[in-house]
C-alpha cells in the first residue's frame, strides 16, 4: 500500500474531511502546512521565526522556508508509517521541491511510495459551498449549512462552541482563489498523472459516498 497521500483539489472540494477520516482510520498524520506554519511560528522554531518575518512584512514565505518546516515534520517518529500531505505541493516547483524532501529523508519516494488524490468538481458548485461554510473556532470541525449542517444551527457537534464563518468565504474571494489555483495548482494534475501516481474522485457526491469511493481506489 502507498505510504504518503497527496491531497489536490481547489478549495471547498472537501479534501479536509477526507483527509481526517484517512487519517484516522491508517492511524497516521494529517500534515496541513498552513497550520503547520502556523505552530512554527508560534513556537519561534529557527524557521518560524524566518517565516514570521515575510510574513510580518506581507510577504510570501520562500519555498526554501516551507520546505525545511516541511523536511523537519516528516523526521519526526509518526511519520515513519506514512503520511498525508495537506496544502503542499501547490505548484509544480513545490513538487519537485517534495521528491528532493524525500530523496534526502530516504524512507519514501514519490514515484514508489505516493499517491496524488485530486478532487474533481465544479466550480460553482464550490462557490455555493464555500459561502455556506462554517468552522469551530475550537476543534476545527466543518460544516456546511447545505451539505453538511450542524445538528444545532450554528454550533459545533462536537464541543458545543459557536461556529464562526471565515472572513475569506464571500463569493469575491471565493472566486479569486479559484483563479489562482487554476494557474498555479491544477498542473499539478498533469504533472502527477505523467508520473503515474494520480488517482481521481468525483468530489460532488454526498460525504459518506466520497469517503467510500475513496477506500476503493486506495484499496483499503
Amino acid at each position: 500500500m502507498k505510504k504518503v497521500f497527496i491531497f489536490l483539489g481547489p478549495p471547498g472540494s472537501g479534501k479536509g474531511t477526507q483527509t481526517s477520516r484517512l487519517a484516522d482510520k491508517l492511524s497516521i498524520p494529517h500534515i496541513d502546512t498552513g497550520s503547520l506554519l502556523r505552530k512554527n511560528i508560534q513556537d519561534n522554531t529557527e524557521y518560524g521565526i524566518i517565516a514570521k518575518s515575510y510574513i510580518d512584512k506581507g510577504q510570501l514565505v520562500p519555498l526554501e522556508v516551507v520546505s525545511n518546516i516541511i523536511k523537519d515534520r516528516l523526521t519526526k517518529d509518526d511519520c515513519s508509517q506514512g503520511y498525508i500531505l495537506d496544502g503542499f505541493p501547490r505548484s509544480i516547483e513545490q513538487a519537485e521541491a517534495l521528491k528532493d524532501i524525500l530523496d534526502s529523508i530516504g524512507k519514501f519516494n514519490l514515484k514508489d511510495d505516493a499517491v496524488a488524490i485530486y478532487f474533481n468538481i465544479d466550480t460553482e458548485i464550490l462557490v455555493q459551498r464555500l459561502i455556506n461554510r462554517r468552522s469551530c473556532p475550537k476543534c476545527g470541525t466543518i460544516y456546511n449549512l447545505i451539505s453538511n449542517p450542524p445538528k444545532i444551527m450554528d454550533y459545533c457537534d462536537i464541543c458545543d462552541t459557536k461556529l464562526v464563518t471565515r472572513k475569506d468565504d464571500n463569493e469575491k474571494t471565493a472566486r479569486a482563489r479559484f483563479e489562482t489555483y487554476e494557474k498555479e495548482t491544477a498542473p499539478l494534475y498533469e504533472y502527477f498523472k505523467q508520473m503515474g501516481i494520480l488517482k481521481e474522485i468525483e468530489a460532488d457526491n454526498p460525504i459518506s459516498e466520497i469517503w467510500e469511493n475513496l477506500k476503493a481506489i486506495l484499496s483499503l
